[in-house]
């Protein structure tokens, strides 16, 4: 082969490797591009499944809220924070159509609380509680509602100027320069085919994709079931939680919800107002056209109660003619006009079959503007209340902050002087331990209920002497003994030394033998001799040096004179007999009455009840007898 060929030949197998090289180039570039896309198709479909999973985890918290007991006002909390949590949202809501005179609007039932929540509201109102939305008839929330379909807003400043009236436009300006949110979705609500409200959601993202609007959609579903179930719920609970005259709330409730709010009022630095409210001449009423007019009067005033509060204030019925009225985010200014509405519609209402009007006296208390503890601003609201009582009836009266003295002080300080002085033989360590709580709860001001503790320390000492002592006893003693006291229109200073007698009235069986109140047996004479100094003991040696509680020896001197004049230390009889000692006696010998002693059972409630109007004119007035028996049926439906 000559040299040429070679040449030739080479060059083309040459030629043949580039192309092998080449084609093998292109392999390995589509190769590259085959894993790119790969790659992106492995991290899209990972983003779904996490998103997916979110989805999952999120439906599956709101079904579990669903299955619970819940309020819900709690459910609906939990759905709202899972949304700004979970998927990066801005702000939510769910609002409920309400009427008011203006016809209809929509009110923020529940919201998230967080910094944008702060300067949405500071757009138009002072408080969240008092912002509505004014939808146009043929804006984006109205045609969503009509068509029961998602709807968007595709930026916040259409939102404001077509729902929020009365908004300030420089903050407005403000508000749109700082914020984040491009997109507002509206989500109507429907519960069993009828229209309740709408989820608005606030996104950061000017465009949703589809697998968010398919979550979003069937979030807000889910929200109706939720609404649904907890609904059922609430209807089953209301009977326990409600005042089977007014439907208010009742009592217990009340006093939860006092401490909740307090405890939100912190956190947000929102102040709230407590409205106390007293039916003026009940008894008049009572008395003159029947008690079935009187629980008609009771039920008008709930009525109006229900009327004017907003759909978050918390109206209940404390107890008798006794209300109160929880006004979550209202300052003092604001209460004093809600407490001035309240008392003219009262003044203004006329009741089929009663000749006369009805009027209430009201007093009103401010948490965090006037007081940051719950014991001290129910006393102010209570002393507001009786103060517009004392200057006539039918008037309002503001709280004075400046001029309290709790009986709850007062009684501290007793205990204080009686543990720290070693006045009664009580276990030093324990009493030490006692003294420091004591202190420490006179001093505190997070809202913590400082007559629990006081119950809670005449419980401890009463089983020192007496291990059948039921814990709990004394808060239920010291309550009938006020409803009693109410039904015999005591003042309110009276009121507040009985409460404070209740607490003392038994500490002279501290210096009792124990031999006597352990006997499984009943006392023979001489032991009742020696039992019955105990009132003197108490009185004289014990609470006597202590200067503050004066006023209290008293009562306390005379708890067990009897109305035929029957009873000891001083043989008195009727009148001479202080009201609130006649009241102790009735309260201590019913408690006394159903419960077990070694010698005797129980007696059932209704034999106690029995057993004491027997003793009418005898132990106890025929007025005193008639206000317990009214008293016990309150107290048993609490």
């Amino acid at each position: 082969m000559g040299i040429l060929d070679w040449i030739s030949q080479s060059a083309k197998k040459l030629k043949d490797v580039e192309s092998q090289i080449g084609n093998d180039k292109n392999d390995v570039y589509e190769i590259y591009q085959r894993n790119l896309a790969l790659e992106r198709e492995i991290a899209q479909r990972t983003e779904e499944l996490r998103l997916a999973n979110q989805t999952l985890l999120t439906l599956e918290q709101v079904w579990d809220m669903m299955n619970s007991s819940r309020p819900l006002s709690s459910v609906l909390e939990t759905i709202v924070s899972s949304l700004y949590g979970e998927f990066g949202y801005v702000y939510s809501f769910i609002a409920q159509k309400e009427y008011n005179e203006h016809g209809y609007y929509y009110s923020l039932k529940t919201y998230l609380e967080n910094e944008f929540a702060i300067k949405f509201t500071d757009l138009s109102s002072d408080s969240i509680f008092d912002l509505k939305l004014y939808p146009k008839p043929d804006g984006v929330i109205e045609n969503a509602i009509e068509k029961k379909e998602i709807s968007y807003y595709v930026n916040i400043e259409d939102f404001i100027r077509e729902n929020i009236a009365n908004y300030n436009e420089e903050r407005l300006q403000q508000f749109l320069s700082e914020t984040t949110v491009k997109t507002i979705i509206i989500f109507p609500i429907t519960v069993q085919n009828q229209f309740t409200g709408f989820l608005s959601v606030f996104s950061p993202r000017k465009e949703l994709k589809d697998d968010e609007l398919s979550f979003l959609n069937l979030f807000s579903r889910q929200i109706e079931l939720a609404v649904t179930i907890a609904n059922l719920f609430e209807t089953v609970k209301k009977q326990a939680v409600t005042d089977h005259l007014t439907n208010l709330f009742n009592r217990r409730f009340f006093e939860d919800a006092l401490h909740r709010e307090a405890t939100r009022s912190l956190r947000t630095k929102q102040p709230f107002c407590l409205i106390g409210l007293d039916l003026d001449h009940l008894k008049r009423i009572n008395d003159t056209y029947g008690h079935s007019m009187g629980d008609k009067a009771i039920a008008t005033i709930a009525q109006i109660m229900t009327k004017t509060s907003r759909s978050v204030d918390i109206p209940s019925r404390y107890g008798g003619e006794e209300f109160f009225i929880i006004l979550p985010g209202i300052d003092a200014k604001g209460g004093l006009v809600a407490a001035e509405r309240l008392r003219s519609t009262i003044e203004q209402a006329q009741i089929e079959g009663l000749n006369e009007g009805i009027t209430a006296s009201l007093g009103v208390a401010c948490f965090i503007e006037q007081t940051t503890n719950i014991d001290e601003l129910f006393e102010m609201c209570d002393k507001a209340m009786y103060a517009s009582k004392q200057k006539g009836r039918n008037q309002v009266s503001l709280a004075d902050a400046d001029n309290i003295t709790s009986w709850q002080d007062v009684a501290i300080d007793a205990f204080v002087d009686i543990l720290t002085k070693h006045r009664i033989p009580f276990n030093k360590t324990i009493a030490k331990d006692l003294v420091e709580k004591l202190q420490i709860k006179q001093n505190d001001s997070s809202g913590a209920s400082t007559q629990e503790m006081l119950f809670s320390i005449v419980d401890s000492i009463s089983k020192s002497y007496f291990p059948l002592y039921q814990d709990g006893s004394t808060k239920n003693k010291v309550t009938l003994a006020v409803l009693i006291a109410k039904r015999m229109n005591l003042a309110k200073a009276e009121i507040d030394k009985l409460k404070i007698a209740m607490l003392l009235y038994d500490i002279g069986n501290t210096m009792m033998p124990k031999e006597i109140l352990k006997k499984a047996a009943p006392l023979d004479n001489k032991e009742k001799q020696e039992i019955q100094k105990h009132p003197i003991l108490g009185a004289q040696e014990i609470l006597k040096p202590i200067g503050t509680i004066s006023s209290i020896i008293p009562i306390i001197e005379h708890h067990h004179e009897n109305w035929d004049g029957s009873g000891y230390p001083s043989n008195k009889k009727g009148e001479e007999i202080p009201i609130t000692s006649q009241i102790i006696l009735i309260v201590d010998s019913y408690f006394a009455m159903i419960s077990y002693r070694p010698y005797r059972k129980a007696y059932t409630v209704d034999e106690a009840i029995e057993e004491i109007k027997s003793n009418a004119n005898k132990k106890y007035s025929p007025e005193l007898t008639q206000a317990f028996c009214y008293a016990i049926d309150e107290f048993r439906k609490m």
